[in-house]
């Protein structure tokens, strides 16, 4: 099966201008079948990626599965997805813990491993207060010279970033963008009203929703296997024509919940990429495992009635 061949992208030029572009993957980690960190595999689905319209790719997030990864093998991946895009793509580096300390660590072994950004995820499971964000964010942004992308993701970190803790730091130079997955339309517009963060959009039911308010691209789970659409959804929005952006977008309604909805993200990402022949092994690290017969049997109808597969 195929999710599609290489594509050209007519907003190219102005996703380069961006500190991570327009259509941005947070990327699986492959494993071997005895759980051990496939590099080969990882730099496959990377070009398989870049290959099909993304501008960046984060690893080392969750759907990188970044809880069971050790810090030596997030290092390893970065060189090894590096090596795979050379300058075609970006390369973001998830180094968020909810360790301050551990946190600033990963940051200065991604910038020193290339990596040409950060995730930091908001510091989850102690629910720090606002002041306790802003210093942590603040530090991190301090330890190396790399671009942060921010993310706020409450249903996993147990807190949310509010609006005027993202406004604060803004400040910050080097705290550029936003990976958003907590939806509140009305506190992202304040801060892109009040502020030069670029957003992106962490939620893929979200996408063009997010698009229409101005956000400058997605960080996307569903992209893995629906890169090109995604790519003309951006393009469309882009470009003012809202008509055919609406289109695409509820083509994808039945990928997005086969996805995102069955089971975790992960899952069935690796199910969906190993349906396409990307990799050979679905793989996941306790206490996370491999979608049953059935649920792959959700995903296949439900691929193909959003078009990915034949």
């Amino acid at each position: 099966m195929s999710f599609g061949s290489s594509t050209a992208s007519a907003s190219s030029a102005a996703a380069a201008k961006l500190p991570f572009g327009r259509l941005t993957t947070a990327m699986i980690t492959p494993f071997r079948p005895d759980g051990s960190l496939d590099l080969d595999a990882a730099q496959k689905v990377a070009t398989y990626l870049v290959d099909r319209g993304n501008d960046a790719l984060i690893i080392n997030g969750t759907t990188g599965e970044a809880p069971t990864t050790s810090d030596q093998e997030k290092v390893q991946l970065v060189k090894a997805v590096l090596d795979a895009v050379g300058d075609r793509a970006k390369v973001v580096a998830g180094v968020g813990t909810n360790d301050t300390a551990h946190t600033i660590e990963c940051a200065k072994q991604a910038e020193a491993a290339g990596a040409d950004g950060l995730l930091v995820v908001t510091p989850y499971y102690n629910k720090p207060p606002q002041d306790g964000l802003r210093a942590h964010f603040t530090a991190v942004a301090d330890a190396t010279g790399l671009p942060i992308l921010v993310y706020d993701i409450p249903g996993r970190a147990g807190v949310e970033i509010k609006t005027e803790t993202l406004i604060a730091l803004a400040e910050h130079p080097r705290i550029v963008a936003v990976k958003d997955a907590k939806g509140d339309v009305a506190g992202a517009t304040k801060v892109l009203a009040n502020t030069d963060l670029f957003y992106y959009c962490g939620a893929d039911e979200l996408n063009l929703a997010w698009l229409a308010i101005g956000a400058v691209g997605v960080a996307s789970v569903v992209a893995h296997v629906a890169s090109e659409p995604y790519r003309q959804l951006i393009d469309a929005v882009v470009a003012g024509d809202l008509a055919t952006a609406q289109k695409i977008d509820r083509r994808m309604v039945p990928a997005v919940e086969a996805i995102m909805t069955r089971t975790q993200g992960a899952i069935m990402v690796k199910a969906a990429l190993k349906l396409a022949g990307v990799i050979e092994h679905a793989t996941l690290r306790s206490p996370l495992v491999e979608a049953t017969a059935e649920q792959v049997d959700w995903l296949t109808t439900d691929l193909k009635t959003a078009g990915l597969i034949a």
